[in-house]
């Protein structure tokens, strides 16, 4: 039986989202973050080396990284309507999704979040210096870096409001987190107006309301 190891408020739940469209059987084991520091418990070290969600654990094998976890599970549903043919323009526009995801979309947003923390976290006397750091980094680089993709996601969307082509696939399930973060972090709005109706749109899916009961509060399903 394929474990997935999740964290709550993770990347971890695009996993459990695409387990139940896929309809694979599946375990749950839940972690919680240290309310603090929010960081992941050390009990995912036991699991993978570096105490990062996701991790599946499927037989034999131990896998973390989202992008890495979905190219395993998709290869094993070939034929699947998340999955367009090998080949195909589709897929090759699902690949790169599966890589953006991660590697170009989260990073800015991780900035925003560890930026936006920073006043807060640091001693009260270096708090108007810290503010001014976080500020100036949010207002000439990461807040315009944040729109430039939110407009990018806006404009990639298809006619049917889909990441490729006219129909639903894991590439949708893929820039879930992204999506939803940025409109957490008040990047997506009423001036994305496409991209929250693809967040209403993939909310409403029976698959993504079963792996919400499955994982516990989300605080990203807005």
């Amino acid at each position: 039986m394929l474990t997935l190891h999740h964290l709550n408020n993770s990347r971890s739940q695009r996993v459990l989202w695409l387990l139940e469209e896929l309809g694979i059987p599946y375990e749950v084991q839940q972690y919680q973050r240290d309310p603090k520091t929010m960081l992941a418990p050390p009990a995912l070290k036991a699991i993978h080396p570096l105490g990062k969600s996701p991790i599946i654990t499927d037989g034999a094998q131990t896998l973390a990284e989202t992008g890495a976890i979905f190219q395993h599970l998709l290869a094993q549903h070939e034929g699947h309507s998340l999955v367009p043919p090998v080949g195909s323009a589709a897929r090759q526009r699902l690949i790169y999704w599966l890589h953006y995801a991660e590697g170009s979309a989260m990073p800015p947003l991780l900035l925003k979040l560890l930026f936006t923390r920073m006043p807060k976290q640091a001693p009260w006397f270096l708090r108007p210096v810290a503010r001014l750091i976080a500020n100036g980094a949010l207002s000439s680089f990461i807040d315009p870096q944040l729109r430039l993709h939110a407009s990018y996601w806006e404009d990639q969307l298809s006619p049917a409001g889909w990441f490729v082509g006219d129909s639903f696939t894991a590439a949708d399930i893929m820039m879930s987190f992204p999506v939803e973060t940025a409109k957490v972090r008040g990047t997506v709005g009423a001036h994305t107006p496409r991209l929250l109706a693809y967040l209403d749109t993939i909310h409403a899916r029976p698959a993504y309301v079963r792996a919400l009961e499955r994982g516990g509060p989300y605080a990203y399903a807005q």
